[in-house]
């Protein structure tokens, strides 16, 4: 058999190598297929406590940011409200939050709608994510996204003190910069969270498969991504085909409890409107990323590890790696809870970050009076 009509990366031997392995997960696939219909009606007949939540509803002040490149990045503001906390002390705080791969800001939806007094609020999609314009796809890297987050501080917050708070690849995004610009790390960033990521390591990460099943995955996933993005058209008339299957996939990869059904739907909807071509421009970046230098300079600020305990995308032991290289970071672990741990359990979440701003003020030098 000739490997004519596959890329060079895929050639029949290297197919060979990983069928045992891939048939394994294909045995399943029946049984995969009928949970799907068991949890989907059950999510069909369960009452939806946040049926008339306003997900993806919730927008600010948009400020225009054109990165290094020239990518148009949708960056929006939060100023808080009159009479609120950080409207008396009026110390200037600005709290920037960066969303994860295949994701949009709007992730960070109680976020948004429950913390505008805690500062200013900056929420942004990263390049070729939400409404920010398409990258050219050798910038689809890690190192340009913190380059990014820089563009967006120049022109959201160019002076006064920062938090950064960075879910999944938006934490690698902090990371980034971090390499980029240390010398920020406490005098101007005071307060860092690093919310279900990664310092480096994710090609190892087993995905809630068998190890081999998932060695086989992370081995070829990159190059089957770009093999689909060719074949867009066909892949998402196919996404969209397949969207049950993908709203079962999207419970068990985002969340460890039995969470609302409006809730499960609003995940799959930002991953659905992800183009199958941004998904493999950043594949490679992300099983290839190690910023475990930066973590250096996050160890000179505030720092909240926060990671739940069922997360199958950045295991609770990536947060422990990080926290051996901060060790004054708050290590916090929340219980029965997955990827999209700021959504599934955004009360507990919420009131971390709320602490981590406490501290952070509480670090801050108070204003010297004039004579």
């Amino acid at each position: 058999m000739s490997g004519q009509g596959l890329p060079a990366e895929l050639t029949p031997g290297r197919v060979a190598g990983v069928v045992g392995a891939l048939g394994a997960a294909a045995a399943v696939g029946a049984a995969i297929g009928v949970a799907a219909e068991k949890v989907l009606v059950r999510r069909a007949l369960r009452p939806d406590p946040e049926r008339d939540e306003p997900f993806g509803g919730l927008r600010g002040r948009v400020v225009p940011v054109v990165a290094t490149d020239g990518t148009p990045l949708h960056v929006e503001v939060e100023d808080p409200p009159e009479g609120s906390l950080a409207d008396r002390l009026g110390d200037g705080l600005t709290i920037v939050f960066s969303h994860g791969y295949a994701l949009e800001e709007d992730s960070w939806h109680y976020q948004r709608r429950d913390l505008r007094a805690l500062g200013r609020l900056v929420f942004w999609d990263q390049r070729s994510h939400g409404r920010s314009g398409r990258g050219p796809a050798a910038n689809a890297t890690i190192d340009q996204l913190g380059r990014d987050l820089e563009s967006v501080i120049e022109a959201t917050a160019p002076t006064g003190p920062i938090v950064l708070v960075g879910h999944s690849m938006g934490g690698m995004t902090v990371m980034s910069f971090a390499a980029h610009r240390p010398e920020l790390f406490g005098e101007r960033v005071l307060g860092v969270a690093l919310v279900a990521t990664s310092s480096g390591g994710l090609a190892e990460v087993p995905l809630g498969m068998p190890a081999p099943v998932a060695r086989a995955f992370h081995t070829i996933a990159p190059q089957v991504a770009g093999v689909l993005a060719r074949r867009k058209d066909l892949v998402e008339r196919g996404r969209r085909a397949g969207s049950d299957i993908a709203l079962f996939f999207t419970k068990i990869y985002s969340f460890g409890s039995n969470v609302p059904p409006s809730l499960t739907g609003f995940v799959h909807r930002m991953l659905s409107a992800t183009p199958i071509d941004v998904v493999a421009e950043f594949l490679p970046t992300l099983e290839e990323h190690d910023k475990v230098l930066a973590l250096e300079a996050v160890g000179r600020v505030e720092a909240l590890v926060l990671v739940g305990d069922r997360d199958l995308l950045t295991p609770s032991q990536h947060s422990d790696e990080i926290v051996r290289h901060v060790p004054g970071a708050e290590l916090v672990v929340i219980p029965d809870s997955g990827h999209m741990v700021m959504l599934e359990k955004y009360p507990e979440v919420n009131q971390h970050l709320r602490e981590l701003v406490g501290r952070v003020r509480a670090g801050m030098s108070a204003p010297t009076e004039s004579a």
